[in-house]
C-alpha cells in the first residue's frame, strides 16, 4: 500500500494502471450530480428537448475539458470541474431580461466570456495568491472546509431524498440501501487488507450499482429515457449557434457571480489539499485561478453554464484513498465521452436521486470532518471559537432562511444568499481580521509550525493548511 502516513493508497503523483484509473475515474463521475444544474437551467429557460440535450452534452464536455486542464496543466491537484448551482438564477434572469429566446442566451454567454477572461487575468497578475496568503490562514481555511461539507448536507438529504420526486418512504429505503452497501464495502476493505484495493477503492461505484438495482426493482429507474436516447450525437446549441452579445449590466451581474464562484472553489481547493496532505504552493494558487477561468471560458464557448471546482471529490478521495491525478484525468475523459454518447449520458441522468443522496450525504460529513481535522492541532486562542463558530451559524442561517425573505432582497444579495459557502468564507475572513492571531506561521500557504516533536498522520494532515 502507498502513502500510509496520510491514509491514502495512492497519492496525487502515484501511477494507477490505465484500466483501474478508467474505472475509478468513472466512479468520480457517478458520484457527481453535474447534470442537475444544467437540467434546472434548461427547465427555467423552457428549452426544447433537443436544446436541453445539447445543453447537457455541452456541460459534460466543459466538465471534461476543465477537469483535464486543472488536473494536468494548471492546479496540478486532483480537481474535478463541474457546474455550480450559484449561477442558476443569474442565467435565467439575464436570459429573460435580454430577449429570452431572441438573443437572451447570446447576452448570457457574452457576459460569461468577459468574467472568465477577468479570472484568467487575476491569476496572471499574481494577486490571487497574495490575497489568499493574507486573508485565509489555516484557521480560516479549516473553517471554510467545514462549512463546505455542512452547506452541502441539506442538499444531499432534502433535494436527493426527502424532497426528491417519488414516494418519500421509498426514497429513504433506496438511500439507506445505497449508503449501507457503501459502508459495508468500506468495512470489508478495512477489515480484510487483501481486499482493500477492491472494496475500499471501488466502494462508491459498488454502492451506486446496488442502489440503482434496488431502485430498478422498485420501478424507479426510467429505462425509456435511455432507450430513446441516440448512441452518438454532437451538441447542436453552442455559442456558434447563439452568438455573443455584450451588455454592461449583465457583465456586472456575472462578475459578482464569478466572485462567489471563486470563493467556493477556494474552499474546494483547501478541502482537497487537506485530504491529500499536500500544501498548495504560491504558484498553484495563481495557476489554479487561471485554470478556473479557462474552464469557464470553454464552457461559455460550448454554450453552457460556468464550471468550478467540485468539493464532492475530496470526500470521494477520503473514502477510497485514491488521489492519483491520473484518475481525475480519466474522469475528465469520461465527461468528454458523455458529451458525445447520448445513451450513456441518459443512463447517468436516469440514476434516481435517492441513490446519489445515500452516497452524497456521507461524503458531505467526511468533507466537514476534514475541515475540523485541519483546525484540531492548531495553536489557537479563545477567539478561534468564534472564528469557527459564527460562520457555521451563518451557514445554517443562509440554508434555513425562508425563500420569501431571500426574494425580497436586491438581486446581488440574492446571489450571495444563494451560496452559503461564500457567506461562511467572507464572515470567517472578517472575523479573523478583527479577532484572529496574526502570527506569520499561521498562513494558509506556509506550513504552520508544530508544537510537538512527535505527531501522528492526522497532525501532518492538519499541518498542510
Amino acid at each position: 500500500m502507498k502513502r500510509k502516513d496520510n491514509g491514502l493508497l495512492y497519492g496525487p503523483e502515484d501511477k494507477v494502471s490505465y484500466f483501474q484509473s478508467g474505472l475509478l475515474g468513472l466512479q468520480h463521475v457517478l458520484a457527481m450530480d453535474v447534470y442537475v444544474p444544467p437540467l434546472i437551467i434548461a427547465g427555467l429557460l423552457s428549452m426544447s428537448v433537443v436544446q436541453k440535450t445539447g445543453f447537457l452534452q455541452a456541460a459534460f464536455l466543459a466538465c471534461g475539458i476543465g477537469t483535464i486542464l486543472q488536473t494536468k496543466f494548471f492546479m496540478k491537484l486532483p480537481v474535478s470541474q463541474g457546474p455550480s448551482f450559484v449561477p442558476i438564477g443569474a442565467v435565467a434572469g439575464v436570459y429573460l431580461a435580454n430577449g429570452g429566446p431572441n438573443g437572451g442566451m447570446a447576452t448570457v454567454l457574452g457576459s460569461l466570456i468577459v468574467g472568465a477572461v477577468l479570472l484568467i487575468l487575476l491569476g496572471l497578475s499574481g494577486i490571487y495568491q497574495k490575497m489568499i496568503n493574507t486573508l485565509v490562514p489555516a484557521l480560516v481555511g479549516g473553517t471554510i472546509i467545514t462549512c463546505v461539507g455542512l452547506s452541502l448536507l441539506p442538499s444531499a438529504l432534502n433535494d436527493n431524498i426527502f424532497k426528491a420526486t417519488g414516494n418519500v418512504g421509498q426514497n429513504i429505503e433506496i438511500a439507506a440501501i445505497t449508503g449501507f452497501v457503501m459502508l459495508l464495502a468500506i468495512t470489508i476493505g478495512i477489515r480484510i487488507p487483501q481486499l482493500q484495493r477492491l472494496f475500499r477503492v471501488s466502494s462508491i461505484i459498488i454502492a451506486l450499482i446496488a442502489g440503482t438495482v434496488a431502485a430498478s426493482f422498485m420501478g424507479r429507474f426510467d429505462w425509456s429515457s435511455v432507450n430513446n436516447a441516440p448512441w452518438f450525437s454532437i451538441p447542436q446549441f453552442t455559442s456558434f449557434h447563439y452568438g455573443f452579445h455584450f451588455s454592461l449590466p449583465a457583465i456586472l451581474t456575472f462578475i459578482v457571480i464569478y466572485m462567489v464562484l471563486t470563493t467556493e472553489t477556494t474552499g474546494t481547493w483547501f478541502a482537497m489539499s487537506a485530504v491529500v496532505g499536500e500544501k498548495i504552493s504560491k504558484k498553484q494558487w495563481n495557476q489554479g485561478i487561471i485554470g478556473e477561468g479557462l474552464s469557464c471560458f470553454f464552457a461559455a464557448i460550448l454554450g453552457t453554464t460556468p464550471m468550478t471546482g467540485y468539493s464532492t471529490n475530496a470526500g470521494v478521495i477520503s473514502i477510497t484513498g485514491v488521489a492519483s491525478r491520473r484518475v481525475f484525468i480519466s474522469a475528465g475523459i469520461w465527461f468528454i465521452i458523455l458529451g458525445f454518447f447520448g445513451k450513456l449520458s441518459a443512463f447517468l441522468s436516469a440514476v434516481p436521486a435517492p441513490v446519489i443522496g445515500g452516497i452524497f450525504s456521507i461524503i458531505c460529513v467526511i468533507i466537514m470532518l476534514n475541515g475540523l481535522n485541519v483546525i484540531r492541532y492548531l495553536d489557537t486562542n479563545e477567539s478561534a471559537i468564534y472564528i469557527l463558530g459564527i460562520p457555521i451559524v451563518l451557514t445554517m442561517a443562509v440554508i434555513l432562511v425562508p425563500s420569501h425573505l431571500v426574494n425580497s432582497t436586491p438581486q446581488i444579495i440574492q446571489y450571495l444568499l444563494g451560496s452559503p459557502i461564500t457567506i461562511a468564507a467572507v464572515s470567517a475572513i472578517i472575523l479573523n481580521l478583527i479577532m484572529g492571531d496574526h502570527r506569520p506561521e499561521t498562513g494558509a500557504i506556509d506550513e504552520p509550525k508544530e508544537s510537538k516533536k512527535t505527531v501522528n498522520h492526522d497532525t501532518k494532515l492538519a499541518a498542510t493548511k
